[in-house]
């Protein structure tokens, strides 16, 4: 077993339930072969790539492998495509696994495992690679929306650091009423208000229940006509997130288009700062994805988007 570098910081991203686990499993197998408590960074892909990389050392999990992060004393987990090899960093990368599988085993090759994160890990994996056909997949969704609605640092705390706490958490109980409650209403409002972006790519509107669910919903169902279909989330900040999603690899192509990355049928970008509503990032993603204005004028607000697509109907 090659030895580790010290890292001088553990970067992980921010959105989701894989990200959360990967780090905090990074940082308990950095305390036991370091004795030391190493700082947690979380970021989402915008932040991640606006981030400069001064650290000799680091260790980084569920970001994409880059040039800049081929570094000797970097330790770097991924299972997002790339096309960098490594020269020079520690790299451990699978496309089949997700990021906190890959931070377990490690952590496992150094008699870190137990029965509450074996599970704990294969719940995420579920999720994240979005296994439809595992048994645990409801539950599995229900635990990654944990950080889809409370937040990645909001819930760091209220575990105070500790993965094990996530298991049979009370907060389990309420996604598992919004999932039963919630999805099926807005699956069927969604449905009704899709709104065109492109040929191939639509906005779907959310008002109720949880959006990678309707989505991925909408689209096994082939309830649209487009190959992608992409939900926008706007932070406390103003800040806008477009998430992307398809079933036969489009989503990251119309992700790079926005600066954006991630999986193949699941990937997300952080739109301009001057993009800070719903309806802002409507305008924005149709001016990019159809830079010619369609004849009879541009559209000038989400409404105007809703009233062009009840005319197709």
């Amino acid at each position: 077993m090659a030895a580790l570098p010290k890292p001088e910081i553990i970067l992980t991203h921010e959105s989701d339930l894989d990200g959360l686990l990967s780090g905090l499993l990074l940082r308990r197998l950095a305390r036991k072969l370091f004795d030391q408590d190493i700082r947690l960074e979380a970021h989402h892909y915008h932040s991640w790539k606006q981030r400069q990389l001064r650290e000799r050392s680091a260790w980084v999990c569920d970001f994409s492998f880059e040039p800049r992060m081929d570094r000797p004393d970097w330790l770097v987990l991924d299972h997002h495509t790339t096309e960098t090899p490594a020269k020079q960093a520690h790299f451990i990368h699978d496309l089949g696994k997700s990021a906190s599988l890959l931070c377990y085993e490690l952590c496992c090759q150094h008699g870190l495992g137990k029965p509450e994160l074996d599970r704990l890990v294969h719940l995420s994996n579920v999720v994240d690679l979005y296994l439809v056909e595992d048994p645990d997949f409801e539950l599995a969704c229900d635990y990654g929306n944990l950080v889809k609605t409370y937040n990645f640092w909001n819930l760091h705390a209220l575990i105070d650091g500790n993965p094990e706490r996530l298991l049979h958490h009370p907060l389990l109980e309420v996604m598992a009423v919004k999932r039963r409650v919630e999805d099926p209403l807005g699956f069927e409002w969604s449905r009704q208000n899709v709104v065109d972006l492109s040929p191939t790519v639509g906005f779907v509107d959310t008002v109720v229940g949880n959006s990678n669910s309707i989505v991925h919903r909408l689209l096994a169902e082939k309830a649209t006509p487009y190959t992608t279909l992409v939900t926008l989330f706007v932070k406390s900040n103003r800040t806008v997130i477009a998430s992307f999603r398809s079933e036969n690899g489009e989503a990251l192509k119309v992700a790079q288009q926005f600066q954006g990355g991630g999986h193949a049928n699941a990937s997300g970008a952080t739109l301009p700062r001057s993009v800070q509503t719903a309806e802002d990032g409507v305008l924005y993603l149709r001016s990019v994805l159809t830079p010619t204005p369609k004849k009879g004028g541009n559209l000038t607000s989400l409404e105007q988007a809703f009233a062009s697509l009840e005319k197709k109907g």
